[in-house]
């Protein structure tokens, strides 16, 4: 059963049929799923959502796009729901220079704050990192060693995929390994060992070829296995076996 170790199944794009796709998952293969919190409110309905459904994780944090108004009682509330039996890591958290607001002080200090809170927790982190290489890696580097966890929707060359990797971080792949422009994350993939690789979706997110621009779902990360198997010379199975085993290992699932 594939697991798929970033989803966002809270977001409105699934309002309409979230229930009907969730209980599909399982006849179509996908055993487990982590939600990911991207700001306080997706959060707090990640939290519901490992309440709702067995098979359903959650991660809490807020996206560096989120940073500009969040305080310390925030923080305390992201404590709390990371105290929660399913909840197993601290994110999506880190850095995103694609646009100019909030300032990059301001999501380097929240940032720091949000793997800080993570180490006083023992949890994983789930990290973002959009045209923010450098500074991303810095802050790892000082605040984030051995802290364990996942660079999600790794977007960057081979060279920093091993740095992550040499820091104990998994590298997460997504639809954007089936796209005709990923020549950089093909080169990484090609190189990072398959022990250090999970599955994603970034659903509704990042949807791969042949469906590239639609609605995402976990459904579709069977089109990554097949590119995943195709590069690393091994059987679809053996993706999907040992991307699980990873997987549990990453968010310390017994």
């Amino acid at each position: 059963m594939i697991f798929d170790t970033h989803a966002h199944y809270d977001d409105k794009a699934f309002d309409e049929d979230r229930d009907e796709l969730l209980q599909s998952m399982k006849e179509n293969g996908i055993g487990m799923i982590v939600n990911i919190g991207a700001d306080m409110g997706s959060s707090a309905r990640t939290v519901e959502l490992t309440k709702q459904y067995p098979f359903i994780y959650g991660a809490v944090g807020v996206h560096p796009s989120d940073t500009a108004d969040l305080t310390e009682e925030d923080m305390e509330k992201l404590r709390i729901w990371s105290r929660q039996e399913k909840i197993l890591a601290i994110g999506e958290i880190g850095l995103d220079y694609h646009y100019p607001e909030p300032d990059k002080e301001t999501q380097k200090k929240w940032f720091i704050r949000q793997l800080a809170l993570a180490r006083e927790e023992g949890l994983p982190v789930v990290i973002h990192s959009r045209e923010a290489a450098e500074d991303t890696l810095k802050i790892m580097q000082e605040y984030g060693r051995d802290l364990g966890g996942v660079i999600h929707c790794f977007s960057y060359g081979k060279e920093l995929a091993m740095e992550y990797v040499k820091l104990g971080y998994y590298i997460g792949v997504g639809g954007v390994l089936t796209f005709k422009n990923a020549r950089k994350l093909v080169e990484a993939v090609e190189v990072v060992p398959l022990d250090r690789l999970v599955l994603e979706t970034d659903c509704p997110y990042l949807a791969p070829e042949p469906h590239r621009g639609t609605r995402n779902s976990s459904l579709n990360l069977t089109y990554v296995v097949q590119k995943l198997a195709q590069l690393k010379d091994i059987p679809e199975e053996e993706i999907i076996r040992k991307t699980r085993e990873n997987a549990m290992r990453m968010y310390r699932m017994k």
